[in-house]
């Protein structure tokens, strides 16, 4: 956590020169941005990024101030947010969570009691195996599935987790049966156990496998996108691959957000503002160093994003019970 912290010391410290319009009339107070989650990970660091890139759009003498709330896995911030004045002074960096946990009975807000800003992640899910890895390819893999039901191993961080649902998501519109082995430690020890040659293949986002990627121990099979991913541009997505779109497109999002029914004019204001940091060459070159993927998901979009998994995590956890 410390050499993080000591990275994104060293990239924010760019920021400083970095020019912006005065774009936000309406603060008379510093700007409240709760993050649901603890110092040093990727959502701490997104958020503290975009925050820091879209520092001079405050008024003279006004900051965001970052707030960690992760308590109740990031729940009691998302709470105090989504119950707050809706005046702008109040913001959270909402994450893929907020989809899921309505569903499995942990979270009382949803996607509906926030208005989105903007998305500063929003990686996708990705299968990858051993650089030795018999599977050659994605379409290799699902077959071989399907060739011997419930006996390819699949790691995931966690039954009911982002990738375990994605590994649900990928059977039931392909029709394969794996051993999902989850390690609720997180993806880092199932990424171990795949190095060691314990399972087959884990479901995780690029950046979480990168180093080992990059050191030739691993490989991707398919993005869950409907594009490339630009870290990994040789790699295939799930449509490519197979030859077919089957909507399996999964997202680790995390998305900065307001209390739901903001005014207009205050909540155009914010989406302008972090939109123009978002499409910043210098913004995206920080977070690029991070081993964070940038995106330009706005208002409506990251609206629409937010909705659409919010369904489809319906789905999938509804199944996932049945398990």
């Amino acid at each position: 956590m410390r050499k993080m912290s000591l990275v994104l010391a060293a990239v924010l410290s760019m920021a400083v020169g970095q020019s912006f319009a005065q774009t936000l009339t309406y603060p008379t107070k510093n700007i409240e941005v709760v993050i649901p989650k603890n110092p040093g990970g990727g959502t701490d660091t997104s958020a503290r990024t975009l925050i820091e890139y879209t520092k001079n759009a405050m008024p003279k003498g006004l900051m965001f101030v970052p707030d960690n709330k992760p308590a109740g896995n990031g729940v009691a911030g998302l709470i105090e947010v989504a119950r707050a004045k809706p005046d702008g002074y109040k913001l959270v960096m909402t994450t893929v969570e907020l989809a899921m946990f309505p569903h499995e009975g942990k979270s009382p807000v949803t996607y509906a009691d926030f208005t989105p800003l903007v998305a500063a992640i929003a990686d996708p899910c990705a299968v990858v195996v051993k650089a030795d890895s018999p599977y050659k390819t994605l379409k290799d893999f699902i077959d071989a599935t399907k060739a011997n039901p419930g006996k390819i191993k699949v790691g995931n961080s966690g039954m009911g987790a982002i990738y375990h649902l994605a590994a649900l998501n990928i059977e039931r519109k392909l029709g394969v049966k794996f051993n999902n082995i989850p390690y609720n430690e997180g993806v880092g020890p199932a990424i171990a156990s795949l190095v060691g040659g314990h399972i087959d293949a884990v479901i995780t986002t690029p950046g979480a496998a990168k180093s080992q990627v990059d050191a030739g121990a691993l490989r991707f099979l398919g993005m869950m996108d409907t594009k490339r991913f630009e870290l990994f541009p040789n790699v295939p997505t799930f449509k490519e691959a197979l030859g077919q779109d089957l909507g399996l497109n999964m997202r680790a999002w995390a998305v900065l957000a307001g209390p739901a029914k903001m005014p207009a004019n205050i909540t155009k204001e914010l989406v302008t503002a972090f939109t123009a940091t978002v499409k910043s060459p210098d913004f995206h070159a920080a977070m690029m160093k991070q081993g964070i993927m940038p995106v330009v998901i706005a208002g409506d979009a990251a609206a629409a994003m937010m909705k659409e998994d919010h369904e489809t995590y319906k789905v999938l956890i509804e199944e996932s019970k049945k398990k």
